[in-house]
């Protein structure tokens, strides 16, 4: 009978559903509700050291709808990290696992170009009792002026270096989340894990404008009648997230094998997971899901993995992840690959006309023949 239940960089999930960094992992009270909803682990909503730097706007929101305006299809945000102060955080991180031990509670940490910083943060959400690290060197606007998120994440060089000094100090797996806006997404994530991260998040948001709307004139969402680019997720980035997961399982499988990869983009339904543990991911992140469907949401998602996984007579996740990975290659090689193909073809179908005029030669030899007799 198949199962869900997995182990990840020594992580005992009952499932590969995790809850992604962002407005569904904003407190305590939200992480405890999705552990009671039955998700396999829950990565908190990004903190820092000082929150006072950090202040969120409204609306901050945009969504891209369907031709009928029914369905969501993208979401753009402007969303900071969690301006809650630190200390709260580390109560609340105590809190959730003193209500659920058995709670896999991954804490997404963010800090400026420093190593005093990071080595503090680390250090001080390991007492507080989490079980994973996931560092945040993606978000794709606000506080670059702090060199923070993306402004960092597009930087191999200094994102191995602040990964060897959280590497340093951690007691935990400690997963490195990458940026989308990179052209090779291979290299920055060569980087975490030379610098020994345990795995692999992606992809964040991608870098992006919503829309204009037509009768103000002014892009969204607006603020105060101006905006500024913000992170696109929901079910338009899958494509992107699929390629990006295929090229970093690639290099894992190549040069970092045994390490991990948490998949995250656009997942809304259990077939859509299936699609990236076929990449090559060990664990499925799900955010504006979230958002879009509720936290029991993922009874949907587990029913639909498992669907797919017994019509396949897959018993664990490990049976297919990955699977799909030997089915790339190069554009030359497919070009190589369709004219050996169509040359064989063409030299069937001569094979087949060189046999049909012989046979007809031969028809007309012997009807010669008889007429003579």
């Amino acid at each position: 009978m198949a199962t869900l239940e997995t182990t990840v960089d020594g992580l005992k999930l009952a499932n590969p559903f995790v809850i992604g960094s962002g407005p569904p992992g904003t407190n305590s009270r939200v992480i405890r509700r999705a552990f009671k909803e039955g998700w396999g682990a829950v990565i908190a909503k990004t903190v820092s050291l000082d929150a006072s730097k950090v202040i969120n706007v409204s609306p901050r929101y945009a969504k891209l709808k369907s031709s009928d305006g029914k369905e969501v299809i993208g979401w753009e945000n402007i969303e900071l990290i969690s301006d809650r102060s630190f200390d709260t955080w580390l109560d609340e991180f105590k809190a959730c696992k003193d209500e659920y031990p058995d709670g896999v509670l991954i804490a997404s940490i963010m800090e400026e170009y420093n190593k005093d910083a990071w080595c503090e943060i680390v250090e001080r959400c390991q007492d507080a009792g989490v079980d994973a690290f996931e560092l945040n060197f993606s978000c794709p606007h606000g506080l670059p002026e702090r060199k923070m998120g993306a402004a960092m994440g597009e930087n191999p060089g200094i994102l191995e270096e602040v990964c060897g000094w959280v590497m340093g100090v951690a007691k935990l797996p400690v997963w490195a989340k990458m940026t989308p806006n990179v052209a090779h997404i291979e290299d920055p994530s060569a980087a975490a894990l030379r610098a020994g991260c345990q795995g692999i998040s992606a992809i964040n948001t991608i870098r992006s404008v919503m829309g204009v709307d037509l009768e103000t004139l002014r892009p969204e969402p607006t603020v105060e009648g101006y905006t500024t680019p913000g992170g696109y997720s929901s079910r338009a980035v899958k494509p992107i997230a699929l390629r990006m997961v295929m090229e970093i399982a690639q290099l894992i499988r190549k040069e970092f094998p045994g390490r991990s990869l948490s998949a995250i983009g656009g997942v809304e339904t259990g077939e859509d997971a299936a699609q990236f543990v076929l990449l090559g991911a060990d664990t499925i992140q799900v955010c504006t899901g979230v958002m879009k469907f509720g936290y029991g949401h993922v009874k949907k998602l587990n029913e639909g993995l498992l669907a797919f996984m017994e019509s396949k007579d897959f018993e664990t996740l490990a049976d297919f992840k990955g699977h799909s990975l030997d089915y790339f290659t190069t554009h030359a090689e497919l070009v190589r690959m369709r004219t050996e193909r169509k040359a064989a073809e063409d030299a069937a179908k001569e094979a087949v006309a060189d046999d049909n005029a012989w046979e007809g030669d031969e028809f007309v030899a012997q009807s010669n023949a008889l007429s003579r007799d």
